[in-house]
């Protein structure tokens, strides 16, 4: 009986790999020009993204001076006992 190597595909399997890439790849170039490229990359907004990242920065302080002391403490014993629920393995 032949011994088969699991870790040599061969040169069928690499001549068949070759062939698809080489029929899909143009197919996929001719999509992206047909949808527009503008579609396919996604353009973020600078202003938008300053924005949020205003908000971004400072949202955690905001928070935490509008909770009072009570309520700080009431999330902060939720968490710590979620922390505590999860399996110690």
């Amino acid at each position: 009986m032949l011994k088969r190597s699991s870790n040599d595909a061969g040169p069928v399997t690499a001549k068949m790999v070759q062939g698809a890439v080489e029929a899909i790849y143009p197919a996929t170039l001719i999509v992206a020009k047909a949808m527009g490229a503008a579609r396919l990359a996604k353009v973020k907004n600078p202003a938008a993204v300053a924005l949020g990242r205003m908000g971004g920065l400072k949202g955690g302080r905001a928070r935490a001076a509008s909770l009072s002391v009570a309520r700080r403490a009431e999330i902060a014993a939720k968490a710590a006992a979620a922390r505590w629920r999860k399996s110690r393995a």
